[in-house]
C-alpha cells in the first residue's frame, strides 16, 4: 500500500488538498544506496523494446521468436538494466526454470495448441504472492528468508494454466508498505532500494514497485502487482504505465501475504490499457479458499478487451472534484488538457465534492488495516515455511538483526498492530464502519446522485526524490476513495512533468471494470503519453 495515504488524508483534507511537494523532487539524501550509480544513464537498446502482449503472440505464430528466445532476451534484460547498467533493483529473484518453462509452452506451441493470449507472456509477480517452485516469498523482508510456498497463489495458477511464463519475483516496498510511518518506497531489507526509471534518484511509489518499474524499463511484457491503498496506481503512475486495482473480491487473494481482507486485491500492471484488460481476464476467478470472490459470480469477465473502445468516452458522465487538486501550474495544466480532452471525446464533466468527506476516515481506515493486518498475517505465517511463524516473531526477528533488517527507518506500524485485539473489537468494527462502509456511502451517494460513470482526475504528484533516512514526502494522492470502499480503479499515462510521469484516473462502482476500461482506453488512445524512460541519473543533472 502506499502507506502515508492515510497519515496525511486530514492533513490534505483541511488545506484544501494542499498542495504538491514538488520540492521533494530534489533530492536531499545523497545515500551511498542511491548515490553509487556511475553506471546510471542511457540504457542499451533492447530487441523487445515496448512489445505488447499482441505482438509477442505474433512473434510466436510467425516463427520469427520462440518462446524460449523471448524468454531468454528478457533475462538478459533484467541482467543488463536490473543488476548491472542502472542497477534499478526491481527484480528481487529470478526463476530458475523460467526456461524450461518455455521450453515445453514452446512443444505446445508447435503441437497447435494455444492456451489463450498469455500463452508464452513473460510475466514477474510481486514477492508477496506465493509460488510453488524454486522461489521464495518474502514480502522484501529478511524475517522471511527461506520461505519457500507448498502451493500456487490462486492467482499465479490461473496465470500458469493461462501459459504466462513467470519469470521471476519484484522487489516491493518491505510487508508491502506497512513497516514504517518513515519508509522509503521500494526500500526492502531483502532487495534494498529499487529506483525510478525516469530519474534513477527519484522514487518508484509503492509498494509495488518492482513491478512498476519492471514494466515501464522493459524487464518483462507485463507484472502482477497488489494494492491495499494506492499500492498498484501510485508505482503506475509514476512509473508511466497503465495499473489496475480490481474491485475487491474480483480476484482471489489467498496465497498472498495479506495486509487487510477489507481492501487487499492484486492487479495488473501493464505498458497499455490492452495488455493490463488481457492480463487481468487471465487472473480473476472465483476462489472457495477467497470467500470474497463468490460475489463476483457472474459479474466477472473471461475477455475484458472487448471493452476497448475508442469512442468509450461518448455520452459519459464525469465526476471531477471541484477543488484545483494541487497549486503546481505544470501539474494543473495536464488536469486542465485533460478534462477539455474527455469533453472533447464526447463525456459530460460534473463538479462534485467528495474527497474532503472520504479523507476524513483516515485515521479509521488505519485503525482497521492495523487490526486486519495482525489477524492476516498471524494466519498466514501459522501455515507458511517461513521461520517466523507470527507478527511478534517478525518484530523479535528484526529487533535482534537491526543492523540489517531496519539499518533506515523502524517498524512503529508492525510494533502498534501488534498491540491491537481480535477481530471482535469495539475500536475495530467501529474503524470498520466508519472506513469502509462510510467511504462507500459516499461514493455511491455522489455517483448514483449525478448519474456518474466514473470519477476521475490525477492519480499522484511526480515521484519524489529517494530519501532512505527521513522516508517519502508525497503530496497530493487520490487513491483512497477507490482503495477505502474497494471499489475499482484505473490510471493511465496523463503527461510528464520535469521529466516524470503523472497518471490520469478513473475509478467507480463495484464490478465496472469493462466500463472504467473503456473509458481507459479512449483516453489512452487520444493522449498516447506513455514515455519511455530514459535513465537519467539525478534530477538536477
Amino acid at each position: 500500500m502506499k502507506r502515508r495515504s492515510f497519515l496525511t488524508a486530514t492533513t490534505l483534507a483541511s488545506a484544501g488538498l494542499g498542495a504538491f511537494l514538488i520540492t521533494s523532487c530534489i533530492n536531499n539524501n545523497k545515500d551511498k544506496e542511491i548515490a553509487d550509480d556511475a553506471n546510471s544513464g542511457d540504457a542499451p537498446q533492447f530487441d523487445l523494446d515496448e512489445e505488447t502482449i499482441n505482438s509477442l503472440s505474433q512473434k510466436f505464430a510467425a516463427g520469427t521468436h520462440t518462446i524460449e528466445q523471448v524468454t531468454q532476451l528478457y533475462l538478459d534484460r533484467i541482467l543488463a538494466i536490473d543488476k548491472e547498467g542502472p542497477t534499478l533493483n526491481s527484480v528481487i529473484e529470478i526463476n530458475p526454470e523460467a526456461l524450461d518453462i518455455a521450453k515445453k509452452l514452446d512443444i505446445e506451441l508447435s503441437a497447435g495448441k494455444k492456451r489463450g493470449p498469455l500463452h508464452g507472456i513473460p510475466v514477474l509477480i510481486k514477492d508477496n504472492i506465493d509460488t510453488a517452485d524454486k522461489m521464495q516469498t518474502t514480502a522484501g523482508s529478511l524475517a522471511m528468508m527461506g520461505n519457500i510456498a507448498s502451493e500456487d497463489a490462486f492467482v499465479v495458477k490461473r496465470l500458469r494454466a493461462a501459459g504466462a511464463v513467470i519469470l521471476g519475483k519484484t522487489n516491493l516496498s518491505e510487508w508491502a508498505n506497512f513497516r514504517s510511518t518513515q519508509s522509503s518506497s521500494g526500500w526492502s531489507s531483502r532487495g534494498r532500494q529499487t529506483k525510478n526509471p525516469y530519474i534513477i534518484d527519484h522514487s518508484p511509489c509503492g509498494s509495488s514497485a518492482g513491478s512498476g518499474v519492471a514494466v515501464s524499463a522493459n524487464l518483462c511484457a507485463v507484472a502482477v502487482g497488489t494494492e491495499t491503498d494506492g499500492s498498484i496506481v501510485c508505482p503506475a503512475s509514476v512509473n508511466g504505465i497503465v495499473g489496475i486495482k480490481p474491485t475487491v473480491g474480483l480476484v482471489s487473494r489467498s496465497g498472498i501475504i495479506p495486509i487487510s481482507a477489507t481492501q487487499d486485491t492484486a492487479g495488473p500492471m501493464a505498458r497499455t490499457v490492452t495488455d493490463a484488460a488481457l492480463l487481468l481476464a487471465g487472473m480473476v476467478g472465483e476462489d472457495e479458499k477467497d470467500g470474497v470472490t463468490l460475489q463476483s459470480k457472474g459479474k466477472l469477465q473471461t475477455d475484458y478487451t472487448k471493452y476497448l473502445d475508442k469512442n468509450g468516452l461518448v455520452g459519459k458522465r464525469i465526476g471531477i472534484e471541484r477543488k484545483l487538486q494541487g497549486t503546481n501550474p505544470a501539474i494543473n495544466t495536464i488536469f486542465t488538457d485533460s478534462i477539455n480532452l474527455l469533453k472533447s471525446l464526447g463525456a459530460t464533466i460534473v463538479e462534485i465534492d467528495y474527497l474532503d468527506r472520504i479523507s476524513e476516515s483516515g485515521d479509521a481506515e488505519y485503525t482497521v488495516l492495523q487490526y486486519e493486518f495482525k489477524d492476516g498475517l498471524n494466519r498466514y505465517l501459522a501455515k507458511a515455511n517461513a521461520n517466523v511463524k507470527s507478527l511478534k516473531e517478525v518484530i523479535d526477528y528484526n529487533l535482534l538483526n537491526r543492523s540489517k533488517a531496519m539499518p533506515y527507518f523502524n517498524q512503529e506500524i508492525l510494533d502498534s498492530s501488534q498491540l491491537k485485539g481480535a477481530l471482535t473489537d469495539q475500536e475495530y468494527k467501529i474503524a470498520l464502519n466508519k472506513s469502509f462502509e462510510g467511504s462507500k456511502a459516499i461514493l455511491d451517494s455522489v455517483i448514483k446522485g449525478n448519474s456518474l460513470d466514473a470519477i476521475c482526475g490525477i492519480t499522484m504528484g511526480p515521484a519524489c526524490s529517494i530519501d532512505l533516512i527521513y522516508g517519502d514526502r508525497w503530496g497530493y494522492s487520490l487513491t483512497m476513495p477507490a482503495a477505502a470502499s474497494g471499489y475499482p480503479h484505473i490510471t493511465v499515462p496523463g503527461g510528464t512533468v520535469y521529466d516524470l510521469p503523472v497518471g490520469f484516473s478513473f475509478f467507480g462502482l463495484p464490478y465496472t471494470e469493462g466500463a472504467l476500461i473503456s473509458m481507459g482506453y479512449a483516453y489512452e488512445q487520444a493522449t498516447l503519453k506513455r514515455v519511455k524512460p530514459k535513465f537519467k541519473k539525478a534530477f538536477l543533472s
